[in-house]
């Protein structure tokens, strides 16, 4: 006997099924992606500032105070978001401390419930291929992972909307009633999420798709009544005391609060963030809008490296229209005219049930990912809000993907696994792949002189890309330099591109159609890995805790505990400092009136209001006064207990200025990136 095994493409088959077809064996390699990707990833960096911190905040404030119904920010109301993320968030504050592990948690689990639903929708529309396919997807795509770095909703957000949708197709399906419930309880879990959106994603999928299948007919079995009033149920409480909590106050005139005449809860949650957001009229314009070309673009980058086999999952679905098509309806007649003549009845209608619920999967999905890209490229936008339509794009392109790897060979309807659109794809993932790991590698030998910098900020162009509004701008303040702070991510990002893709091509070549797909998605993980460590790289730029724990240092010691904690600029610059302090921050700027905008910039103003993520709760009557000019900032300046000031580095010029012209003497404490921190007595 030789020494050398040969297998058949059958045996191969059988072997690859051992293991994908086992919900043991597939959940052991997934929960270890899970793992080695998104879980390691909770205990760094810091809290970072802006978003992340800030949100933290909201839930350390329900920790602290027991107010679980109004958000509070730096003890500034904070109505903008639905309570769900930070009611999370502080539960785990109370379980596991007050840290970067509890407060990114929820976000990571929201992450692997999106997986497990994923492998169950997928398993029983496409099969157990398609099912790991899918929930692999979810845990190795760009976008899914760099979103889940700081604290944002759209992972919990997903997860309730997608299940709310399996759970209503399901219910048409099995005809059961209870998942109708659990559909309606799913959404309004969802508002309380991310809000009125989560019904708006949902009704703008299921409406037309009951109209295309001709399933509205059945709307007396949806429980319609009786779900609206779970819906309601779930959802309305927390907005209806957040409203008594908050209701208006002095005489409010349009959409512009003034000091004591301010809108409540309910104007400026619903018609202010909600309506007149989407329609770009939101007070204060905070936000930004993405061009049309970095949507679409970011689409296939945060959808990376699935979104590689796009077009193969386009090219199959033209050539099974009209297959697609009869499969929506219960009257088909094709489902099973296929099948072997020595199949019994029942289990010809079991397979033609599936294939049913195959195509239905696919239309309702696809009408859900489509109104979303739509929505979101009419309305203002950040490059994370397509986050809940991933999902269903993963699913259909990972489900596709296992079924052109299923598909027999020789019949020109098919796309299989021998065909040239695969090859074709993972040659182009093999191009990319080359051509990155040889930016990586020219940017590692320009560098190679350069010393090991720990403060990657004192590197950077800070080009102020969008005026740093999108939540990618820093990505674009990269330089050769830079690279000798991020060494060891762009060497194991750099050899995973190199290797990963090439072995992934010559796999599907040699016709290891599993083999091949996993190479991908760990080529993938990772590069995600890679990119963890350079975030880590980033804590001194993106994090201010390192001058929190510095003011903590010197607060231990005696005479040292009374101070005052200010921010010069807007809380969001230095929103980790008030985190790990837990010190309520005082904040400065203007001449006249911290809320007054910034001068003129290359013909621009930077803001039409400074520090608007505060102006709304600033208004309200019992807000503390936390806001001042610079005249108050002096007069502050060297009386009473020790202060610390931090001072981001777009107003460094200023407060250097601003004291020298008034003999006030600044003592520097710390210097990271652009960023300083002084004191107003000597140690």
């Amino acid at each position: 006997m030789s020494t050398h095994e040969i297998h058949t493409p059958s045996e191969l088959a059988a072997k690859d099924r051992a293991l994908y077809a086992s919900p043991v064996r597939a959940w052991t390699l997934l929960i270890l992606v899970f793992l080695a990707v998104h879980f390691v990833a909770l205990f760094s960096p810091s809290l970072l500032d802006d978003a992340d911190a800030t949100h933290a905040q909201a839930a350390q404030h329900i920790l602290a105070s027991g107010n679980w119904v109004t958000l509070y920010v730096d003890g500034i109301r904070y109505l903008e978001k639905p309570p769900l993320p930070y009611w999370m968030v502080a539960v785990d504050y109370r379980v596991f401390g007050q840290n970067v592990f509890s407060t990114h948690l929820p976000m990571s689990l929201g992450v692997l419930a999106c997986a497990i639903l994923a492998w169950f929708w997928a398993r029983r529309a496409y099969g157990d291929r398609a099912a790991f396919y899918s929930a692999l997807a979810i845990l190795t795509s760009v976008g899914v992972f760099l979103w889940t770095r700081f604290l944002i909703p759209e992972s919990i957000l997903t997860f309730f909307i997608c299940l709310g949708l399996y759970c209503f197709l399901t219910g048409l399906e099995d005809r059961k009633p209870l998942r109708f419930y659990l559909a309606y309880a799913s959404v309004a879990i969802a508002v309380l999420a991310k809000g009125l959106i989560a019904p708006v994603f949902f009704t703008a999928a299921v409406a037309p798709y009951l109209i295309v299948t001709g399933e509205w007919r059945r709307w007396r079995q949806m429980r319609l009544f009786t779900g609206f009033l779970l819906f309601l149920a779930i959802a309305a409480p927390w907005h209806i005391l957040c409203a008594i909590q908050n209701p208006d106050h002095g005489n409010p005139h349009g959409n512009i609060p003034t000091p004591g005449h301010v809108h409540g809860f309910l104007y400026f949650y619903f018609i202010n963030e909600h309506i007149l957001r989407f329609l770009g009229k939101r007070y204060p314009h905070d936000y930004n809008k993405q061009p049309w070309f970095a949507y679409w673009f970011g689409q296939l980058v945060w959808l990376f490296p699935w979104s590689l086999f796009l077009p193969a999952v386009i090219v199959r679905a033209w050539r099974n229209r009209r297959v697609f098509v009869s499969d929506l309806r219960y009257d088909s007649t094709n489902t099973i005219e296929f099948l072997d003549p020595g199949m019994s009845a029942h289990a010809a209608s079991s397979m033609a049930s599936r294939l049913r619920f195959r195509a239905r999967t696919g239309l309702l999905l696809a009408i859900y990912a489509t109104f979303i890209l739509i929505f979101f490229s009419i309305s203002t936008n950040q490059e994370y809000y397509t986050w809940p339509c991933w999902f269903a794009i993963l699913l259909l392109i990972a489900s596709s993907l296992a079924m052109i790897e299923d598909a027999p060979d020789g019949d020109p309807r098919w796309i299989n696994a021998s065909s040239r659109w695969l090859s074709s794809m993972h040659a182009a993932f093999a191009f990319i792949g080359v051509a990155i790991a040889a930016a990586l590698g020219y940017g590692l030998w320009a560098s190679r002189h350069l010393p090991f910098v720990p403060d990657i900020g004192t590197l950077l162009a800070h080009r102020d890309v969008g005026g740093y509004s999108l939540a990618t701008s820093h990505f674009f303040d990269l330089t050769g330099p830079s690279f000798a702070a991020l060494r060891l991510p762009a060497v194991v990002a750099a050899v995973a591109l190199l290797i990963g893709p090439l072995a992934a091509w010559l796999l599907r070549r040699r016709g290891h159609g599993f083999e091949a797909t996993t190479s991908v998605a760990f080529t993938a993980a990772v590069f995600l890995i890679a990119a963890h460590i350079a975030l880590v790289r980033f804590e001194p730029m993106l994090s201010s805790r390192a001058f929190a724990d510095t003011i903590n240092a010197v607060a231990a010691t005696p005479g040292n505990h009374d101070y005052q904690l200010i921010i010069y600029g807007d809380q969001a610059s230095g929103s980790s400092i008030i985190f790990y302090t837990h010190h309520q921050a005082l904040l400065a700027h203007g001449k006249k009136n911290y809320f007054e905008p910034e001068p003129e910039k290359n013909g621009k103003i930077f803001e039409a209001t400074f520090g608007s993520s505060m102006i709304w709760g600033s208004d309200y009557p019992d807000a503390p006064h936390i806001f001042m000019a610079d005249p108050q900032l002096l007069d502050m300046w060297g009386h009473g207990p020790r202060i610390y000031l931090f001072v981001p580095g777009r107003f460094h010029d200023h407060v250097q200025q601003l004291m020298a012209d008034h003999q006030k003497k600044l003592y520097k404490l710390q210097e990271l990136s652009d960023k300083t921190l002084y004191t107003d007595q000597p140690l």
